[in-house]
């Protein structure tokens, strides 16, 4: 028999596996109430609020570098390679605009602005490593046992995890919760995408400026990328398949892709690449497709960054095995109203799970519901109805409820009143900025009480002013309510309690005056 390492889960085999499960089937007894796989935002979330309500709880987190060897610490995509140095980075771009704008408003600024990236970058991941740290001392002053391992399923009460040496410990829980989240895919029929192409795994943690850059794809990843590459002045081409911001309001994702060109930023419509090759002086040549036309078209870029879709995590985790329910397209898990999975005892939420908005604070709130309910200390369910939103490109969009689409489709044409205005944010005016693009639309329920049923709008601060709003869709929000609220002058957010032309009417949306 094989024998105990040291340490209280050790063991020197892994068929010994089987004994350890053996044991806990006859004691009843498990090692964890609760082990967590995933150390982002969501399974942080959910392993402390479980311990804090008296759960004794681990968490296993380990990260595999990205093809191109990038790698981090704890704490998931949005610490790392998504929201926070994403946001940081938007930051440091509208800052460039705001030097151009100084000028307009009196700034005496002599000589040419330019930007380094180094020093971005040092300051971003700088941040970002403080709040890896942050992440293990929240978890250790809760209790919550750090695991850096790779785990996978044995039953829906065993957790295997491994070291990058391979080597094996074995936890038993209660309950099993997964939180893997998911990664950036590369197109893999296309040579030379993975050799010479990037991620969103890699663009923040380079330490070199990425030069001038092909953005392939356009989702809200790819268009946020391309905005701040362009915001920091580099030369940046969106190359895109179909549509952008797909899932999305159509019209406001015109408005946003509009203003990115204004703003600077190349796009690529209706294009495909076909191959990279990396030229004898470092180059990378793009040949791609114009599926308009059939003609072939060639240039050169210093970075090649691919935003053309994410991967659920769930290859390793061995829930073939266990049979747990996966979507065959998607590669998600299919999860019920309670965040519960196909085998007892085994949960799933975040990014992982299917038919779930793939945003961090949705996966904190759901990881935070799952602990209490675990722990039998409530049964309220996460409620994924009108959750906010923020695209943060260059002009900000921000959407709470469904796009003016889904409504009609939801509840036909002329059932629904769309109130809408183009608006002027003061802050332009002396800047002489165009504000073409700057636009808000409520789509309300056309009878009774006008129910409000989706709201969008495009301008600086989309999402601070988006998160107010979202309070009043759990309100039950009407049209009646816009009404009765007084603005605060002068905002942009005041535009939206003084809409009123509808789309329907064919009137001039322009708000004029101040």
């Amino acid at each position: 028999m094989a024998a105990f390492c040291r340490g209280r889960h050790r063991w020197k085999r892994t068929n010994v596996s089987c004994l350890h499960v053996l044991t806990r089937n006859l004691t009843g007894k498990y090692d964890y109430d609760l082990v967590v796989i995933g150390g982002g935002s969501g399974g942080l979330a959910c392993s402390k609020e479980a311990a804090q309500v008296g759960q004794k709880v681990a968490v296993l987190d380990y990260v595999e570098p990205s093809l191109k060897g990038t790698k981090w610490g704890l704490g998931g995509t949005c610490v790392n390679v998504g929201c926070i140095p994403k946001k940081l980075m938007h930051q440091a771009a509208l800052l460039g605009s705001a030097v151009k704008d100084a000028k307009k408003y009196g700034w005496q600024i002599s000589g040419p602005v330019c930007h380094d990236w180094a020093t971005m970058a040092e300051a971003v991941q700088n941040h970002v490593r403080s709040l890896n740290w942050g992440h293990r001392v929240q978890l250790q002053d809760k209790k919550v046992k750090y695991l850096n391992l790779k785990g996978s399923l044995v039953d829906e009460h065993t957790v295997k995890g491994l070291t990058k040496a391979g080597k094996e410990t074995i936890l038993t829980a209660k309950n099993i919760v997964i939180a893997t989240g998911g990664r950036p895919k590369y197109p893999t029929n296309i040579p030379g995408a993975m050799e010479h192409g990037i991620t969103s795994d890699d663009i923040f943690w380079l330490k070199k400026s990425p030069g001038k850059s092909l953005v392939v794809g356009a989702s809200y990843v790819a268009l946020e990328c391309a905005g701040f590459l362009t915001g920091i002045g580099l030369d940046t081409t969106v190359m895109v398949r179909s549509i952008a911001l797909r899932g999305f309001d159509q019209q406001m994702s015109g408005l946003v892709t509009d203003y990115m060109e204004t703003y600077g930023t190349k796009f690529a419509w209706k294009c495909v690449p076909k191959r990279v090759d990396k030229l004898s002086s470092g180059a990378l040549q793009v040949t791609w497709t114009d599926t308009h036309t059939g003609n072939e078209h060639k240039d050169t870029y210093d970075s090649v960054l691919w935003a053309v879709g994410r991967a659920p995590e769930t290859k390793a985790l061995g829930l073939d095995k266990l049979g747990v329910q996966l979507n065959k397209e998607t590669g998600k898990i299919v999860v019920g109203a309670d965040e519960s999975t196909s085998v007892p005892n085994i949960y799933a939420f975040g990014d992982i799970s299917e038919g779930r908005p793939e945003l961090t604070p949705t996966a904190i709130k759901a990881g935070k519901l799952l602990a209490r309910r675990l722990a039998g200390h409530s049964t309220e369910l996460m409620n994924y109805d009108n959750v906010a939103t923020t695209v943060f490109t260059p002009l900000e969009y921000g959407c709470v409820g469904l796009s003016e689409e889904e409504a009609e489709k939801r509840h036909g044409k002329d059932s629904i009143e769309v109130y809408h205005a183009f608006y002027k944010p003061l802050e332009f005016t002396v800047a002489e900025r165009d504000a073409s693009q700057c636009y808000l639309k409520v789509v309300c329920e056309r009878g009774g009480d006008q129910k409000i049923l989706g709201l969008h709008f495009t301008g600086p601060n989309a999402g601070e002013m988006t998160q107010g709003f979202a309070l009043g869709f759990q309100c039950g929000a009407t049209y009646s309510h816009l009404l009765q609220t007084v603005g605060i002058h002068p905002t942009c957010a005041e535009e939206v309690v003084k809409v009123n032309i509808t789309k329907r009417s064919g009137l001039d949306a322009t708000v004029t005056g101040c």
